[in-house]
């Protein structure tokens, strides 16, 4: 087993050898380039963007600046999108579904060190994965290990050290599960903010004309 196989596997691992100071390095120039680029620039932002995140990821939305240390670990579902200032410690893998929301300053992390002091210099991964159509509230840390279940919400600030099911409101730190996605929020978008259907017709109607 390589070093490589190592750190894919969850064993322990140091990153100074294999070339992957160079991948790393490589990555940095393109994550600068992307971060360089400007509203006038968005066909050379999206050729950066393919070229830095994993060939398997789709058509997604990332404002910059964003930070990470492979790029090629990142895969970003179709329809996603992410805020500015996202941070992304892609060591081992970040799999992001469909639809999935980043509010700014997110921090998603997948290496960490053992708590021995003389083996600290080590580390290791756990993999993050993010289902479908979940809205993650901006300063999250998302913590290694950790899967999100699709459809849910974290709130602002939280930090989540343990998986989150389907279908849930997650806040805190350690984030715990607050409730279910329930019928009120079908028909309740913030407070006491209804849902109207003559109401998403207008917004639909001005999208389309513009």
């Amino acid at each position: 087993m390589n070093m490589h196989e190592r750190i894919m596997s969850g064993k322990l691992f140091s990153d100074m050898c294999e070339g992957m100071p160079e991948e790393r390095n490589q990555a940095k120039r393109l994550m600068i380039a992307f971060n360089a680029t400007t509203p006038d620039t968005l066909e050379e932002r999206f050729r950066i963007q393919r070229k830095m995140l994993n060939e398997n990821s789709g058509e997604a939305w990332i404002e910059p600046p964003i930070y990470f240390c492979y790029g090629k670990h990142i895969t970003l579902g179709e329809g996603t999108y992410v805020n500015f200032n996202c941070n992304f410690v892609d060591d081992g893998l970040i799999t992001v579904g469909k639809n999935v929301m980043f509010g700014p300053a997110v921090t998603i992390a997948t290496v960490g060190h053992p708590i021995r002091p003389d083996l600290r210099g080590l580390m290791y991964t756990a993999h993050v994965t993010i289902c479908d159509n979940v809205w993650i509230g901006e300063n999250v840390t998302i913590c290694p290990g950790v899967t999100i279940g699709e459809n849910s919400v974290i709130g602002a600030g939280a930090v989540v050290t343990k998986d989150i099911p389907a279908n849930s409101i997650a806040v805190g730190n350690p984030a715990k599960v607050l409730r279910e996605i329930n019928e009120r929020d079908m028909e309740y978008y913030y407070k006491d903010r209804k849902i109207e259907r003559d109401d998403l017709a207008e917004e639909q109607a001005l999208r389309e004309n513009h």
